[in-house]
């Protein structure tokens, strides 16, 4: 095999399982209180989430279609950064996947506010 065909070979391998990686967001999850859930897919070259179920008579601002999550980039295996809107405010917002869960924080007028919440993969419907 020549230098350039094992260096193609290589770059095709690494694109791969960069890719591969960057699925574990990919899919529905749902808050730790059971308010709602939220289903991550590409965007573009990004991720987002958008509210996919809400529970009837929750005490939330969250709407169905809402997009919840966006422009969110891999940093890593299991860490995003991107956006997050929640109460009219967008903050700057990091995911990182632990095990089973996902742990989202996010953080508006240089970290004066910050928000954090955890998610569990939502049943099978």
């Amino acid at each position: 095999m020549t230098r350039l065909s094992m260096y193609l070979v290589v770059m095709a391998l690494l694109l791969t399982a960069k890719d591969c990686l960057a699925e574990e967001i990919i899919g529905t999850w749902e808050s730790d209180e059971g308010v709602m859930r939220v289903k991550f897919e590409p965007c573009g070259e990004a991720t987002c989430g958008d509210i996919v179920w809400v529970k009837p008579g929750a005490d939330t601002r969250a709407k169905l279609g809402q997009h919840l999550f966006f422009d969110m980039r891999s940093d890593g295996k299991t860490s995003w950064s991107g956006k997050a809107a929640y109460d009219g405010s967008v903050y700057y917002s990091r995911i990182l996947i632990e095990g089973t869960a996902l742990r989202t924080s996010g953080c508006v007028m240089s970290g004066l506010v910050c928000k954090s919440g955890t998610w569990r993969r939502a049943p099978a419907r």
